[in-house]
């Protein structure tokens, strides 16, 4: 699905060089479910941001699905990202005016999909993430697990070939993050793949990959044993 090759990110002032990725090179194959880990300031939200199209690397090749993406314009990166990437966000990032449907369908404005299909999608993904019976509250009526799954579904909804999360339990208590890494494994069960960048040695065990970072570089990687 995408490989990188001696990629950098460099941020520069005035007077200070910071080198956030350092020669990065990794692949992600279809169907994987990855955690990066590492301390603060290794470089893992960097990642995820490049990975995600939101960042672009100062040097080396980032090819997604078949295509070079590094240096490609911004237009051209939004519409990559509209039609391939789901992001999920420690913050949930919801609307507290709009309902959890309304919420879940917002990925879909952007799509020109006429108004029943995006009802019908997205009673189909609350659904499969457990939140269909909260389809007509608001996320202030929700706990934070089940604003989580909302996250979620507005992620899943435009059936993403990839699916970002950024510290998706960092807001949690340790029962919701369970059930929200319960989840996440199932969907990648399902056939998702996904990326997540996490603080938890315990939540990146339901990944089957782990990529360890340190100073911008990856340190190390493992797989989960079968």
């Amino acid at each position: 699905m995408l490989s990188m090759r001696d990629l950098t990110r460099v941020y520069r002032t005035d007077t200070v060089e910071t080198t956030a990725l350092d020669g990065i090179n990794l692949e992600i194959e279809d169907g994987e479910f990855v955690a990066v880990m590492g301390p603060s300031g290794c470089g893992k939200s960097t990642l995820l941001n490049v990975i995600g199209m939101l960042d672009s690397p100062s040097s080396g090749s980032y090819v997604f699905n078949g295509e070079e993406v590094a240096g490609l314009p911004e237009a051209k990166l939004a519409d990559v990202r509209k039609k391939n990437l789901g992001f999920i966000f420690q913050s949930f990032n919801l609307v507290d005016e709009l309902s959890v449907r309304e919420n879940v369908e917002l990925a879909l404005l952007y799509h020109d999909v006429p108004a029943s299909e995006r009802k019908r999608r997205a009673d189909e993904v609350m659904d499969k993430v457990g939140i269909g019976h909260r389809a007509k509250h608001r996320p202030s009526q929700l706990s934070g697990g089940q604003q989580q799954r909302v996250a979620v579904a507005r992620a899943l909804i435009a059936e993403p070939k990839l699916i970002l999360a950024d510290e998706p339990t960092g807001n949690l208590d340790t029962h919701h993050g369970e059930e929200v890494m319960k989840m996440l494994q199932a969907l990648n069960a399902e056939g998702s793949t996904i990326v997540m960048v996490t603080h938890s040695p315990g939540h990146a065990d339901y990944a089957g990959r782990v990529v360890n970072m340190l100073d911008g570089r990856v340190l190390q990687e493992r797989r989960r044993a079968a």
